[in-house]
């Protein structure tokens, strides 16, 4: 739980960024934690939404292709801070009064949740469109062979389509995750406390702007590349084994 700290004084920026009293140190770590907890579940919930347009989009039928069609075009197309305002307040009034209507109670969820489901929604969709492309990249002899073997769909996309294509998406994946850590800002807008919200309290209350917005922007850079050394190392065990351009074998 975040508790702002009230300032009686002047201090340093060092004072300022400590973890206990008069600092904010523990406050923008606990916004941290907040931005990774949201981008880590919204990722994962975008990555299955993914998987599942990516197939539906290639082998689905007409009305799938279409809705899915659809839903990827909206979400690319609107900007995602109306996508957030609309799907938060219009479509969680549309839920609840359904679940009214119906009898039930109104849906109350913790602000990570509802933070973790929009943004999802809104990564499902960007997920979806690298996932078909590192699909079609895999070649049709293997998914014939592999057919003429008699594979199931399942066992197929299991242990020929999803291994191979893996390579491929790795890289826009990455930049996905990238940019889901930096959308959880957005969600300051809607009052959620992750690490831009946090920053925000401490600046306004200590009026040191320069100060906070800067351990911020170090805050996500180390969280950017943090992310940058764990995912060459997924493309690396992805494309272990897998012939280079010039002949040879990672």
């Amino acid at each position: 739980m975040l508790t702002p700290v009230v300032l009686s004084g002047a201090v340093s920026s060092f004072d300022l960024l400590a973890w206990s009293s008069p600092g904010w140190g523990a406050t923008l770590v606990a916004g941290l934690w907040n931005t990774c907890l949201i981008a880590f579940g919204a990722y994962a919930l975008g990555l299955l939404i993914g998987v599942a347009g990516a197939f539906g989009k290639l082998y689905g039928g007409p009305v799938t292709r279409d809705f899915l069609g659809v839903y990827t075009t909206l979400v690319r197309a609107v900007p995602e801070l109306v996508l957030l305002l609309i799907m938060n307040f219009a479509v969680r009034d549309l839920i609840n009064q359904a679940m009214l209507a119906m009898g039930y109670g109104r849906v109350e969820l913790s602000g990570v949740a509802i933070g973790i489901i929009i943004l999802g929604v809104v990564q499902g969709a960007y997920s979806t469109e690298v996932l078909r492309g590192a699909i079609l990249s895999v070649p049709a002899g293997q998914i014939e062979a592999a057919r003429a073997m008699g594979m199931s769909p399942t066992l197929l996309a299991r242990r020929i389509t999803l291994p191979l294509m893996a390579a491929a998406a790795v890289p826009g994946l990455a930049n996905l995750w990238l940019t889901v850590t930096k959308d959880t800002a957005l969600l300051s807008v809607l009052g959620f406390i992750e690490l831009t919200k946090a920053t925000s309290l401490a600046a306004q209350t200590t009026k040191a702007f320069f100060t906070f917005y800067l351990a911020a922007g170090v805050l996500y850079l180390a969280l950017s590349l943090v992310s940058v050394v764990i995912f060459g190392r997924i493309e690396r065990w992805a494309r272990k084994g897998q012939r280079t351009l010039e002949g040879g074998a990672h």
